[in-house]
């Protein structure tokens, strides 16, 4: 087991208790200074454990539902949104956020349940059953009605509201009823019947992302997690004059991989300090029940059904002949309500950096890991610079809890369609253009917030056990 990061001085320690009183002076600054536009997630410095990345397009199959408060009768529009996938493909989802708007055109990354509000909600695997058992995974209308004892006919439009309407009970707490009399019906069936299940597992991802080691290994390995039948390995970009070959444990060279599969970067004698990466890319179904974000803090949504989509996944080297060789990676951890970042360090000497007014060290052989706190919907931005000339920027928004979660918030939802207009089969519904608002939390004042505080710490050194590597 790995303790935290080690702190090397005084000045680190008492940074890291100055953490608490200025957290939220430091990134209210932050948020201040952002000024127009949203985060981006293509910017390659958003951290993703791989998968389906997707646009939003909007609401196409919904219907009304009526949320109750103590603001009082909302009625608002329930049901199935789409999106397009980058590479090829088309997802359909529920929301499981109500009280948060939708971006337009927002870009989407499938992201496991301890990134999102349902990684602490005891009620997120009776959600995945619902999605099992309603629309559009069961697409016999006639059936599920009859099963659902649904008093009439079942539409299209019914069946995708009473099931979103089922999903936000869980997922959000809501006190919100359909509308629509058959489509309650449903609603309150799925309620009642819900299960709880497993997780699904990602369509993609490596395990793990980043490695190092020194010119003549192989390093590694990177296992590779997909539920499709093969997956197709993209050797680094620069290989025919480097000579990194990516390979199997036998040092064989291989273009292509199963679920399972361990595959190294097969780095040459000679070869000059350096760093490469690897993409995997896939084409299968999104498992039904995957989450996904969006940096820009749009709705989180929920997977109802997926056509045959392209997923991909990344994982870097690094290497050098001596020295401290790093291999950094991060994911959300809304458990903890901040960024969990793993540092490995496979040179032969110890890693020593500083983040944000706090000094590190790792010493070689060994890997430990960080959980950096945030606010909700607290932007962070920050790189961790290392020997070489080596960086490793990460930046995104937490986005952990629904605002019900957070109490006394007013409903916040998509103003299109309008009420008046809701129960059709829309073509192309435009979602409410938020971006740029004060609803959206900015990363790009960040480093002048930094400034401004005077270098103030934003993090606390949290423990965390870890398995070996």
């Amino acid at each position: 087991m790995f303790s935290s990061f080690s702190a090397l001085s005084a000045r680190g320690r008492g940074a890291a208790r100055l953490a608490a009183a200025t957290l939220v002076s430091g990134l209210v600054a932050a948020g201040v200074l952002a000024g127009a536009g949203t985060a981006s997630a293509d910017d390659g410095t958003v951290q993703s454990q791989g998968g389906a990345t997707a646009t939003i397009g909007g609401l196409k199959t919904y219907g009304a539902a009526v949320i109750h408060d103590v603001s009082g009768d909302q009625q608002v529009p329930a049901g199935l949104f789409e999106m397009s996938v980058d590479g090829g493909g088309m997802l359909q989802t529920y929301c499981v956020d109500i009280q948060n708007p939708t971006q337009k055109d927002a870009k989407y990354q499938e992201t496991p349940w301890s990134g999102t509000s349902l990684g602490a909600n005891k009620d997120a695997g009776r959600i995945r059953w619902i999605l099992q058992n309603s629309y559009p995974q069961v697409n016999d209308l006639a059936a599920l009605a009859k099963k659902a004892g649904v008093r009439g006919a079942l539409t299209e439009q019914d069946a995708a509201a009473g099931t979103q309407v089922a999903i936000w009970r869980y997922s959000d707490g809501a006190d919100v009823d359909a509308a629509d009399p058959q489509a309650e019906q449903l609603a309150d069936y799925l309620h009642k019947s819900a299960r709880t299940l497993a997780e699904p597992e990602a369509s993609l991802t490596l395990d793990p992302p980043a490695v190092s080691g020194h010119p003549g290994e192989r390093l590694g390995p990177v296992t590779v997690h997909t539920n499709a039948d093969g997956a197709t390995l993209t050797p680094p970009a620069d290989a025919a004059t480097s000579g990194v070959r990516i390979v199997d444990r036998d040092g064989r060279q291989v273009t292509s991989a199963a679920n399972g599969s361990q595959v190294f970067f097969e780095v040459p004698d000679d070869a000059p300090d350096g760093t490469a990466e690897l993409t995997v890319q896939a084409s299968t179904t999104v498992p039904v029940g995957r989450a996904f974000t969006s940096e820009s803090r749009s709705q989180t949504q929920i997977l109802a059904g997926s056509s045959e989509s392209t997923v991909s996944a990344t994982a870097s080297a690094m290497w050098a002949t001596k020295g401290a060789i790093p291999a950094l990676s991060a994911t959300k951890n809304c458990a903890k309500g901040g960024l969990d970042i793993t540092a490995a360090n496979e040179g032969d000497e110890a890693f020593t950096f500083e983040l944000m007014g706090v000094e590190y060290s790792i010493p070689a052989g060994e890997s430990r890991t960080v959980t950096i706190p945030l606010r909700e919907d607290q932007p962070y931005d920050f790189t961790i610079k290392g020997p070489g000339g080596f960086e490793k920027r990460f930046a995104g928004v937490l986005d952990c809890r629904t605002q019900g979660d957070e109490g006394g918030e007013s409903t916040q939802i998509l103003s299109e369609p309008s009420p008046a207009t809701v129960g059709g089969t829309a073509t192309d519904t435009n979602l409410a253009e938020t971006g740029g608002s004060g609803v959206t939390p900015l990363i790009g004042g960040i480093a002048i917030a930094l400034v401004l505080i005077g270098g103030a710490v934003l993090i606390v050194v949290r423990r965390k056990d870890m398995p070996t590597q």
